[in-house]
């Protein structure tokens, strides 16, 4: 899953921790004579799902939530660095949709059309992306990161309508705006400006949209849903010919709450941070629907450079994050530790303090409240999910207090399709099926690893415009439509899913990003000097990131064409790699190629002429 552009982590620091041991803390009573019985306890636990919400679709939960929670905090935002926090409560963002949407179809007149939405997580984005799943039209995300060229052709490959973009991708958008004649509409997050040939603000539009509702106008709350219509459309990476676009409907979305509540607890009490951008699945499903389903608040945070002063100032209970993340904060902290001497103390506090949960007795929390304090005070819940994380970095987690959680599923799945369980976690493992999914491994080896096959509800409608993409993706078996993901992993016999193995062509960095390789291959073989490339991500030694590599047949003949004959193989390799610095010029820089690698004999092929990746890179070891 494709999560941030350039997700660098600033050089945030944790204030010298004093770490008090267990004698020193007053308010540690532990009464040994209760142990026993705890142990007995624990022992008899039932391990089972929550009851969970059981929503249609995302107007079902709307409606819910803005009714049952009207007057609690759903958002809170710092619109200025300098100002105080903006809590933005249920009652306030459902009058706010209902004029939104009042507007798109009454003003404006773009009822079920395709409408981008672009820009960094703020209160319009939320407001703009509920307004499309309440009936107003086709929500399309689109990454803020994208280069100028790509916000373009993702614009006309979705046939869009309408606009909404922020204030910083402004003069982007009025750039492109030019070239995209068929946008009816471009809506500027944050302004009042009325409409003003195609340009228009959306707080104008949501103040018009309340005088037309006030009037006695019901139209956008009387549209009823269809939970498998066409709602969502995802480009899965960058928008050339050959990215692809999901296609997803209520249902998908209502299920993706459905399945996380019953596997893990939220109540109106917790609060989740946004930290990741909402043009993911991940982060809109899971880090906004979610918490709106439930009826707990969400802290947008300003920016990573922000992220301890916006932990501390917000106090949220609950972090959906990518490994890169949690991996920096365990190594920040614990250089902390160390650097005021205090490992060995904490070390011996992590052995005694899983010896007493182990027997029912968790005193995590106040032994290392130091640490809770630097993070909020009230973080109960960490999710990594979109790529690997160290096991050991997940255990540090759990050990000290704080419920460590995976999660694993595709775009095409909305995301989730495997969840770690908060009364059953597995640390290593991405989770089991979800309820109303199942998994299987397609064609296991020896150790029971194979294709991890999905068969879910929140599986796409398909892929946009690409029946013959669909039928490679989905099949259909029983009644039961079943996705071939890609990744390769294991299950073990309590049916938790372990993920040992990359997908099959798409490469994922350290932060959670898909790298399509045919996307780049496509635009390399474009070039007549190159006759056959490959692009994979290469381990190299002692690096935690895939180095993006181009293996390259070139065209020997075309060369010598071009440039003389009797090359020297430095000459070919400079003509080569000049070819590659122009494609990377125009695609987004963590799918730059980095390294060339040139191919002197053939590639090994199926009998259909396609490249066999896994048998070309065997080759090397």
């Amino acid at each position: 899953m494709r999560i941030l552009k350039d997700f660098k982590i600033p050089d945030f620091k944790f204030p010298k921790f004093n770490m008090k041991g267990i004698d020193d803390i007053d308010e540690v009573k532990v009464d040994y004579e209760k142990i026993k019985k705890a142990e007995e306890n624990q022992n008899k636990k039932n391990k089972k799902n929550y009851d969970g919400t059981n929503f249609t679709t995302v107007k079902e939960m709307f409606i819910n939530s803005s009714k049952e929670y009207a007057d609690r905090t759903l958002l809170l935002e710092k619109f200025n660095p300098k100002e105080d926090w903006t809590e933005i409560t249920y009652n306030q963002f459902k009058n706010e949709v209902i004029g939104f949407g009042t507007a798109l179809i009454r003003k404006l007149n773009l009822k079920d059309t395709r409408i981008v939405i672009i820009g960094e997580n703020t209160h319009h984005w939320y407001l703009s992306y509920m307004t499309m799943l309440c009936g107003a039209g086709i929500a399309v995300p689109v990454d803020k990161e994208l280069p100028e060229n790509e916000i373009e052709n993702v614009i006309k490959r979705a046939k869009a309508s309408a606009v909404i973009f922020s204030t910083k991708k402004a003069d982007v958008i009025k750039k492109v705006a030019e070239n995209l004649p068929d946008v009816k509409y471009f809506i500027q997050m944050n302004s009042n400006e009325e409409i003003n040939g195609r340009f228009v603000g959306l707080d104008y539009l949501i103040e018009e949209g309340k005088i037309i509702y006030n009037g006695g106008d019901n139209s956008f709350m009387e549209i009823e849903i269809d939970p498998d219509e066409f709602k969502v459309l995802i480009f899965t990476s960058g928008t050339t010919s050959n990215a692809k676009g999901v296609m997803l409907c209520n249902r998908n979305l209502a299920q993706n709450v459905n399945a996380a509540t019953a596997y893990v607890k939220l109540t109106p009490e917790d609060r989740l941070m946004s930290i990741l951008p909402l043009h993911h699945t991940y982060e809109s499903s899971i880090g906004f629907l979610l918490p709106f389903g439930v009826g707990a608040s969400i802290s947008v945070c300003q920016g990573l450079k922000h992220i301890v002063p916006d932990l501390q100032e917000t106090k949220p209970t609950a972090l959906l994050t990518v490994p890169l993340l949690v991996e920096t904060l365990y190594r920040k902290i614990n250089a902390n530790i160390k650097k005021s001497k205090k490992d060995g103390l904490v070390n011996s506090m992590i052995h005694v303090t899983n010896a007493l949960k182990a027997v029912g007795i968790d005193i995590k929390r106040k032994v290392f409240n130091e640490i809770y304090e630097n993070l909020g005070g009230r973080i109960r819940i960490i999710v990594s999910a979109a790529a690997p994380i160290d096991a050991k970095v997940g255990k540090w987690v759990e050990d000290i207090g704080i419920l460590f959680l995976q999660g694993y599923g595709l775009t095409e799945t909305a995301p989730i399709a495997a969840l770690t369980p908060d009364f059953d976690t597995r640390v290593g493992s991405a989770g089991k099926a979800v309820v109303g999914a199942e998994l299987r491994i397609d064609n296991p080896n020896e150790n029971g690893e194979g294709e991890v096959l999905i068969c879910s509800k929140t599986l796409m409608i398909g892929y946009y415009e690409d029946e013959e993409a669909t039928k490679e993706a989905i099949f259909e078996e029983d009644g039961k439509r079943w996705f071939h993901s890609g990744d390769v992993g294991y299950m073990d016999k309590d049916g938790f899913l372990y993920i040992t193995g990359r997908s099959k062509n798409v490469i994922v960095t350290q932060n959670g990003k898909n790298i399509y390789p045919e996307e780049i291959e496509l635009l390399l073989s474009k070039h007549p000097e190159i006759k056959e490339c490959m692009v994979y991500g290469k381990e190299v030694e002692g690096e935690k990131e895939l180095i993006i590599t181009a293996r390259v047949i070139p065209n020997y003949e075309e060369i010598e064409e071009k440039y003389g004959k009797d090359l020297d193989e430095d000459t070919i390799y400079k003509i080569i790699w000049d070819i590659i610095k122009e494609v990377n010029k125009g695609l987004t820089s963590y799918k730059a190629i980095k390294k060339l690698e040139i191919k002197h004999d053939e590639f090994v092929k199926t009998t259909t002429m396609k490249i066999k990746r896994y048998a070309e890179l065997k080759k090397d070891k």
